[in-house]
């Protein structure tokens, strides 16, 4: 009974602390690029991750998931996004003993050439197309973070990560705007700001059901030249358990897995969304995986592959993920590296 106080209490502080925030639908958020989540596992179970995150790749999901990890860990993770916006990430993690474990996490968000157009100004001399000055610019956004994680128990888990966002919109460091009473006034293109994820994880003791719990980006508005809004705070809450597989809900088998994970996700900026995700896997080496996100204008269905051998003392994996999106935008693929040592 006591390790289930110490589950539901912190979480339903945490539902209590920010339902009045995730509530509120500003209309907007800064730095849309938090949104776009590496690891092409999670995302081929269609983002159902809170609670199966672990290792490495656990400071992107739940910070809690880090405390459980065996030895060093590094995952990479290449994201081809949606018009020609292209995305890395970068993740090492290792256990400290009895003190709990660490992980950094470094993003970078490359969006390509853009052609600058000014209102107002027909610079350019084809009609389909005013305003065109003939240069370009090149936006740009970067994430660095620390992660902290502690096995409070042998079933419950608890973790924290503090993250460094920057975000460029535009070439140099600012520039003259005009404001709408035609006055100039020099503005940044730039913003910052510090940002805090706090993840639960714990292991009910029935077979493999396990739950878990996120917050993530919370902080301070982001601030563009005159006007502030918050980042994409998000709540996840999910539930998971394997339906074949050692310790399963319907067939014990020591070969084969077959998993299944529910999140319910919560942004400041929408209404509630849902999270649905399979994953199979033969013998630890090989996994087919599918998922469906539910309550989006664009994304859909999702699925993936990733193979995971080890040598030795070392185990390498290599993930793809699929994400069909609305016929405009087409689809975003995934490959994630990772390695274990």
């Amino acid at each position: 009974m006591k390790n289930y106080k110490l589950l539901f209490i912190p979480i339903l502080a945490i539902l209590f602390f920010f339902s009045s925030a995730l509530s509120q639908k500003v209309g907007s958020t800064s730095m849309q690029f938090l949104k776009v989540m590496p690891c092409a596992r999670a995302t081929a179970m269609g983002d159902a991750y809170s609670v199966i995150a672990s290792g490495a790749d656990a400071v992107f999901w739940n910070p809690a998931g880090l405390a459980s990890i065996e030895g060093r860990q590094i995952s990479m993770t290449y994201i081809q996004w949606i018009l020609d916006t292209k995305q890395g990430a970068f993740a090492f993690a290792m256990p400290l003993g009895s003190i709990g474990a660490v992980g950094l996490q470094l993003q970078y968000i490359d969006f390509g050439d853009i052609p600058e157009a000014i209102w107002g100004a027909p610079y350019s001399s084809d009609p389909n197309y005013p305003g065109l000055t003939g240069n370009t610019f090149r936006p740009y956004s970067y994430l660095a973070g620390l992660t902290y994680a502690k096995q409070i128990t042998d079933k419950f888990s608890t973790g924290l990560s503090v993250k460094y966002a920057y975000e460029s919109l535009y070439n140099g460091q600012s520039v003259v705007a005009v404001t709408k009473t035609n006055d100039t006034t020099t503005v940044n293109t730039w913003a910052n700001g510090l940002l805090f994820d706090f993840g639960l994880h714990y292991n009910t003791g029935f077979r493999s059901v396990e739950i878990a719990a996120a917050v993530q980006n919370f902080g301070a508005n982001i601030q563009f030249a005159v006007d502030a809004n918050p980042a994409p705070l998000a709540l996840r809450v999910g539930i998971a358990a394997n339906i074949i597989g050692k310790n399963a809900l319907l067939m014990i088998d020591d070969a084969s897995r077959l998993g299944i994970a529910f999140d319910l996700f919560q942004p400041n900026d929408f209404t509630q969304q849902y999270h649905l995700g399979l994953e199979y896997e033969y013998s630890q080496m090989i996994a087919l995986r599918a998922g469906y996100k539910i309550n989006y204008d664009a994304d859909g269905f999702t699925a993936g592959v990733g193979v995971h051998q080890s040598f030795g003392k070392m185990s390498l994996t290599f993930d793809y993920s699929y994400g069909s999106m609305n016929y405009n935008l087409g689809n975003v693929q995934r490959i994630s590296v990772g390695v274990g040592f």
